[in-house]
């Protein structure tokens, strides 16, 4: 560090013949700020030896093209530039409204590269601007200016370790500083009470223990205010107002004026003076800054500081890579309460909140109440060159009626990785439709300690996706009703101006109906022949062969799972085959003219919802394919937003329904086609009652508790029944992925028993087996099969296929078979053999992509429970 010395110079000495005192020290800004600036280069580069790559980032923004502000604007972003600040500059034309620069304020504040944001004042826009209101939106932390009312009130009260200082009064304690003059003691006199430089100077001078007296306009006898000053800190704009002789003797004067005289000897007639008549006060006073030359450089310098200062307390708390997430604890009861109870019992954060957490700007998210929002496509848009997490898909055994407790499964592991392994971690699983809503699953998005929050949104409206998709089902039935009536009893002249109007002389065809003229080989529309004409307006659709509304609502959910975008979206509702001619040729939602509707129908449908786990984990819920009709997965569009979110370090968990045979080979086989997402790990999930039953036990059946057999133990029955665990996992492993079994336990749950299925399991080649209690215990209680995971995580593996596309459009196979047998009887457990699978019709699913093989007598769609679980439910106000 230079001392005082080189920093100050002596205006001249006639104190030895005529006996007057030493003109003031100037006390040089540009010298003090070039010492700050080389300080904060070597605080930089420590940074970046503790951080490799790591630059503070700076955001000026400016409302419109003021020349003074451009010369402020370009000395700051010179100086950022010299530092190795990341710097930019974004100008809003004058047009700006204020709503437009408060939405680009909230975009700089959510960005985490930007550790400062100016808002450069005055804003010049034809449009009525809030200049507080636009000041206050300005994140306090990224409050590089200290102008916000947050900052401005920690200064007042004295927190100055933990707000931002404003840069020029900052600049104008070190000046002071520099003098050596200590200000604890001094009378301090304060010209000005602007909140940029008068009022926040005075409690500067304050807090430093100085007797502060601010002046302004209207204070009388300010020549006597000013003459007891020890300190003078002058910012009233106006040009030399105070004169020398009002200076105590030797006192320390801060010039922050910058004003414009005129002046004939300058090139452009103007001279730049402060708000102290330098010539007369550099006789009185001691030390005294200069203008130009003084505090101005130093305010840039303070502004540099201030970003380096809110970089570094980014860094305190910034892991690269982890969530700054908030977890709730929990508390389990014994004996547990009911699912709803537990429910209940927890406060979810406000949805606003999980998405910061999770790194989602508030533009890409659209709320629905305070606990669920949309999340918009084009968060996948920015994040796109961010490196995906791992990818592991939640699979089971055959489950019982009950279920197998995947959901439960997939939410506990996401919950175990987040809130208590630390690492960032995302379930994705399927929305509740109405039959698992109201039959024997209940809420049907998990249970006891691992659930989706709120239970009722989630479980009876959530976002209106499923509305969408049923009224797009009712448009194509409705749609091809009205065809053929309107076939029927119009001729083709009246048809034809139906479908297309003429309005002025012209006719204008509609994208879909051009594509339909381009199949049917027709390359002239304009001048069509009444023999094409016949063609293009007659589908002649067969009443007979038009698909039902299960069957229509099915694929039209399982485009909305399998689309990757909503351009992807619109092609594949355009290929959908809803019903056939007479002379058997299929009629798609294109030739039908409605395909763009149903696009529009759906537009909202396509993004994904964001909810949370009982303990503050992220939860995508969205779409919801039947494994037994579809394939059973929830969305593509989930599961890659959810990748990109958590970082190449963190985890999303994805679920498959049903057995391993169904939903994981529909998964790999199908989903994993579309999407180009490869799993990293594959959990099955397996239960001793499940296996007991599949051992040859009782039947377990909808809407009855599990058999009374079960709860004793039974090593013979269980180790028969472990052989349908082998099975799957052979089914499991055939994809190339390590597999971890998760034993569901079960109270009843002896030691021997888990120790049997263990031992079972890794004879069968699971890569570890973890019994879990997370419906009991929450993320707790899958701890340690969060830890296995990662472990298989990192273990060398290679995803493949089980077969090669060959066929009709080279379309991968969607069996449509029970979930309740291997095979396509859903009495026969365990490994049933001898049989042969009976294939009574195959669909062909062109807008799902995918074949669509009918077995057996598998119910399209499955049929509802006789006894449902809302019975005796009350989701009132009174009780929630």
């Amino acid at each position: 560090m230079l001392s005082f010395a080189a920093l100050t110079l002596r205006l001249g000495s006639t104190g030895c013949r005529g006996g007057r005192r030493n003109l003031a020290t100037i006390v040089s800004g540009n010298k003090t700020s070039q010492l700050v600036r080389e300080r904060l280069k070597e605080d930089l580069d420590q940074m970046r030896g503790q951080f490799p790559g790591f630059r503070p980032g700076l955001v000026v923004l400016q409302v419109g093209d003021r020349d003074d502000s451009n010369l402020y604007i370009s000395m700051k972003l010179k100086a950022a530039a010299e530092i190795g600040i990341n710097a930019s500059h974004v100008r809003l034309p004058k047009t700006a409204t204020e709503d437009e620069v408060l939405r680009r304020i909230v975009e700089v504040n959510e960005n985490l590269e930007v550790h400062g944001l100016i808002v450069q004042l005055p804003l010049d826009s034809i449009n009525p601007m809030d200049t507080e209101k636009v000041t206050n939106a300005v994140a306090p932390e990224k409050d590089v200016d200290g102008l916000t009312s947050i900052n401005a009130g920690k200064l007042s009260r004295g927190d100055l370790g933990d707000c931002f200082i404003p840069c020029t009064p900052k600049g104008c304690m070190k000046l002071i500083s520099q003098t050596g003059t200590s200000v604890a003691g001094k009378n301090a006199v304060v010209i000005g009470r602007s909140k940029i430089v008068g009022a926040p100077m005075h409690d500067l001078l304050l807090w430093s223990h100085a007797t502060v007296t601010t002046c302004h306009s209207k204070t009388t006898d300010l020549a006597a205010q000013v003459g007891r000053a020890d300190i003078l800190v002058v910012g009233a704009g106006m040009a030399e107002m105070v004169k020398g002789e009002w200076l105590k003797e030797g006192a320390v004067v801060i010039d922050c004026g910058i004003n414009h005289i005129p002046d004939d000897s300058k090139a452009n007639g103007m001279r730049v003076v402060g708000d102290v008549h330098y010539p007369s006060a550099k006789e009185k006073a001691g030390f005294i800054t200069p203008v130009p030359g003084g505090v101005g450089p130093m305010t840039v310098a303070m502004l540099m500081e201030n970003t380096v200062q809110s970089a570094k307390r980014f860094l305190k708390t910034y892991q690269p890579g982890k969530w700054n997430i908030s977890y709730a604890k929990l508390k389990p009861q014994k004996p547990q309460p009911s699912d709803a109870a537990i429910a209940h019992s927890f406060t979810p954060k406000t949805i606003g909140r999980l998405a910061r957490e999770v790194g989602l700007f508030s533009e890409e998210v659209e709320p629905y109440g305070t606990t669920r929002a949309k999340v918009r496509l084009e968060a996948l848009n920015r994040l796109k060159t961010q490196p995906n997490g791992k990818y592991l898909v939640v699979t089971g055994i055959t489950p019982t009626p009950l279920g197998e407790g995947t959901t439960t499964t997939t939410l506990g592991l996401a919950q175990a990785l987040g809130a208590h392994l630390h690492v960032n971690s995302f379930a994705c699983v399927r929305q509740p439709s109405r039959g698992s809503n109201f039959g024997v699953k209940g809420g049907a998005v998990g249970g006891g300690y691992c659930q989706v929050i709120p239970m009722e949104e989630v479980s009876l409206h959530l976002t209106s996706d499923i509305q969408a998709v049923m009224a797009a089902n009712s448009l194509v039935v409705d749609t091809i009703n009205a065809r053929v009536l309107c076939e029927s009893t119009q001729s083709d002249k009246a048809l034809f101006d139906w479908l297309v109007p003429l309005r002025d002389g012209h006719r204008k065809f509609s994208l879909s109906q051009l594509n339909r003229l381009k199949r049917l080989g027709i390359e002239k529309p304009e001048t069509l022949k009444p023999e094409d004409i016949y063609r293009f307006i007659r589908l002649d659709i067969d009443p007979e062969t038009k698909t039902l509304s299960g069957y229509v609502a099915s694929e039209m959910m399982a485009v909305l799972a399998l689309s990757t975008s909503l351009g992807d979206m619109t092609r594949r509702l355009a290929r959908m085959v809803v019903a056939y001619s007479r002379k058997g040729k299929p009629v798609t939602t294109e030739d039908l003219g409605i395909s763009g509707v149903l696009a529009t129908l759906m537009r909202d449908a396509v993004k994904p919802s964001l909810m949370q786990t009982m303990e503050g984990t992220p939860v995508f819920v969205h779409t919801c394919p039947l494994s037994d009709i579809a394939q059973g997965n929830s969305s593509i569009l989930a599961d890659q937003i959810a990748l990109k979110l958590v970082g190449p370090e963190g985890f999303v968990v994805t679920e498959a329904e049903g057995g391993a045979e169904l939903g994981m080979e529909k998964f790999f086989d199908i989903k994993c086609r579309s999407s180009g997402l490869h799993p990293d790990v594959v959990v099955m999930v397996a239960s001793v009652p499940a296996l007991k039953m599949h051992g040859g036990g009782p039947a377990v059946t909808a809407g009855s508790a599990m058999p009374k057999e079960y709860s004793a133990e039974n090593l013979t029955l269980l180790e028969n029944g472990c052989n349908h665990l082998k099975r799957q996992l052979e089914n499991a492993r055939a994809f190339g992925l390590p597999v971890v079994v998760a034993i569901n336990t079960f109270s009843t749950d002896t030691d021997a028993e888990l120790g049997l299925v263990c031992e079972q399991a890794k004879l069968a080649g699971a890569l570890e087996v973890v019994p879990c209690s997370h419906w009991a215990e929450g993320g707790a209680g899958a701890v340690a099969l969060g830890q296995a995971v990662q472990r298989a995580a990192e273990t060398p593996h290679q995803m493949n296929f089980l077969y090669d596309l060959e066929g009709l459009g080279n379309l991968p196979i969607c069996m449509a078979k029970t979930h309740l047998s291997l095979s396509h009887d859903p009495e026969r457990k365990g490994v049933p053999t001898g049989f042969t699978l009976p294939i009574r019709d195959i669909h062909a699913n062109l807008g799902a992509g995918f074949l669509y093989p009918l077995v057996g007598t598998a119910s399209v769609p499955p049929q509802s429970p006789a006894f449902s679980c809302f019975h005796d439910n009350d989701f009132s106000t009174e009780s929630k």
